[in-house]
């Protein structure tokens, strides 16, 4: 992929890794290369079942991206955020709360994350469909790469892992990948996202943490790792643990979306982002992701009828009656506007929730 012939950027030096001693979770690791054969899709399925339905987070290998490949990749990442300039950033600001839509920029502060504090991150967010809506200047000639960056997610990515886990249901391969077309209408979407250093009075305010524990509303999200430690996910245990940097690696979780169509067999995965260990706190941490989800009309409702696995162990329904089940654009929309808007209501130690569509939705502090 970086060839002569692409623009040139500033190359982007990312952080060491953190020499701590952490508290890793120890989480399954999925080799594409053996989703190449029916034997190789069926023992990856059993691996990827159990890891969703334990731990909801694995890593996959082999993806088809070199480790020069993935270093353009940030490279791009930096752009949006390092060459370009406050003031055009401002034009191309998404209206989240009144479009339920994260298209373009979510700018710093916006989030309410605790005692007055907010949010030290930005990003920057491309929906497959490049072209639906204008970007910065700084942006455009990279266009062409992101758009084909988009397109090896979710076609060599997203699609294998919907593959196994729809098999992890005993249903046909193709059924997940029936409801995320590529050429479908949705807001999957390419985000490049930015977190800056906090000041000890914020992190104090805040206890550390950056991004309170949460679920994704999608289905599943690819995360391309990086060597800033300060993802964390909520173990079986109700620990919190760290996730391991994998160089050339990525990192899977399941969101909303899959829960509510495995009805409650892979559940949502509830993660936050806290501040990084010593060593690598004075270091922005810049991320590269694909959140994907459901086309827009797809209805969430289980496959109850159709997946034997959910005729034996039976479903788990966020939503009792079937009328009232939200497509996957009311659900994104309602989950995108309220996030960090909303007042939260406490409702246990370190839990607070909010009602959206009628289903209620927990954060984690």
């Amino acid at each position: 992929m970086p060839s002569l012939t692409f623009p040139h950027i500033p190359h982007y030096v990312p952080a060491p890794p953190a020499p701590e001693e952490l508290n890793y979770a120890e989480l399954a690791i999925i080799d594409l290369d053996q989703t190449k054969t029916p034997e190789g899709r069926a023992e990856l399925a059993i691996k990827a079942r159990d890891a969703m339905r334990e731990q909801g987070f694995f890593y996959v290998i082999n993806h088809g991206y070199t480790k020069s490949q993935v270093e353009r990749i940030f490279d791009i990442a930096d752009v949006p955020f390092a060459q370009v300039s406050s003031e055009e950033k401002q034009k191309y600001a998404g209206n989240i709360k009144e479009t339920g839509s994260y298209q373009g920029y979510k700018l710093r502060q916006y989030w309410h994350i605790d005692n007055g504090v907010h949010d030290q991150l930005e990003h920057y967010n491309i929906n497959r469909d490049v072209n639906r809506r204008q970007h910065p200047e700084a942006l455009r000639p990279l266009l062409p790469e992101i758009k084909s960056f988009a397109k090896h997610n979710h076609l060599n990515v997203l699609h294998p892992i919907l593959r196994l886990l729809a098999l992890g249901l005993e249903l046909p391969e193709d059924t997940l990948v029936k409801t995320h077309e590529y050429d479908g209408h949705s807001e999957t979407y390419v985000r490049f996202m930015k977190y800056y250093p906090r000041s000890e009075e914020e992190e104090q305010k805040t206890q550390n943490v950056w991004l309170k524990g949460h679920t994704d509303f999608g289905s599943i999200t690819i995360l391309w790792s990086q060597p800033v430690a300060a993802l964390q996910i909520l173990s079986p245990s109700g620990k919190w643990q760290w996730v391991r940097h994998i160089e050339n690696a990525l990192v899977i979780n399941a969101g909303d979306a899959l829960e509510f169509l495995s009805g409650g067999y892979y559940k949502a995965t509830i993660h936050r982002v806290v501040q990084p260990p010593p060593s690598q706190r004075s270091y922005t941490r810049l991320g590269a992701f694909y959140f994907a989800m459901p086309d827009d009309n797809v209805k969430l409702s289980p496959y109850e009828n159709e997946s034997t696995v959910l005729k034996r162990v039976g479903v788990t329904k966020r939503v009792e009656d079937p009328g009232k089940v939200p497509t996957m654009e009311q659900w994104r929309k309602g989950r995108t506007s309220a996030y960090g808007k909303t007042t939260l209501v406490k409702s246990g130690e370190g839990v607070e929730e909010e009602v959206i569509n009628g289903v209620v939705v927990k954060h984690y502090n």
